[in-house]
């Protein structure tokens, strides 16, 4: 009896196995490169930060608008197309312009022009919106 109880249970065995065991195909290459697989790329997470002081906008208000133009095209502008014109920094964004403006000179800004002279400094165009007379605003500031 001990002998064929382990020969049965040899034979269950023997099914288990041969159930598992499979004979695994060539994979089949369509390209003649070979690319490396795309692996898990972790986003890093540093033990203390890089700067031990964040660094500070240097680009203010003062530093964006350098002043504004008093040329007879720059008068036309104001008088005839809500329009003040002002020399900025070379580095100086649109956004960065019309918030400078908006803070100094406590106005709303439609939309902001640029442009850069020949002689390599950069001119705005700052649209007033309707609401306000770039008339005033010249005259507050002290361009006329």
């Amino acid at each position: 009896m001990a002998k064929g109880a382990a020969k049965s249970k040899a034979t269950k065995a023997a099914n288990k196995m041969r159930g598992t065991q499979r004979k695994v195909g060539v994979k089949v290459r369509t390209k003649v490169k070979f690319y490396r697989p795309k692996t898990l790329k972790l986003a890093r997470q540093p033990k203390y930060t890089t700067r031990a002081v964040a660094r500070e906008n240097r680009m203010d208000k003062f530093r964006v608008i350098k002043y504004p133009l008093t040329t007879e095209s720059a008068m036309k502008k104001i008088e005839d197309h809500n329009t003040l014109v002002f020399i900025v920094d070379l580095k100086a964004n649109k956004r960065q312009i019309k918030e400078a403006v908006k803070s100094m000179y406590k106005i709303k800004v439609d939309k902001v022009n640029t442009l850069i002279r020949p002689d390599a400094q950069k001119k705005a165009y700052v649209h007033l919106t309707s609401d306000f007379d770039a008339l005033d605003v010249a005259n507050r500031i002290g361009i006329i």
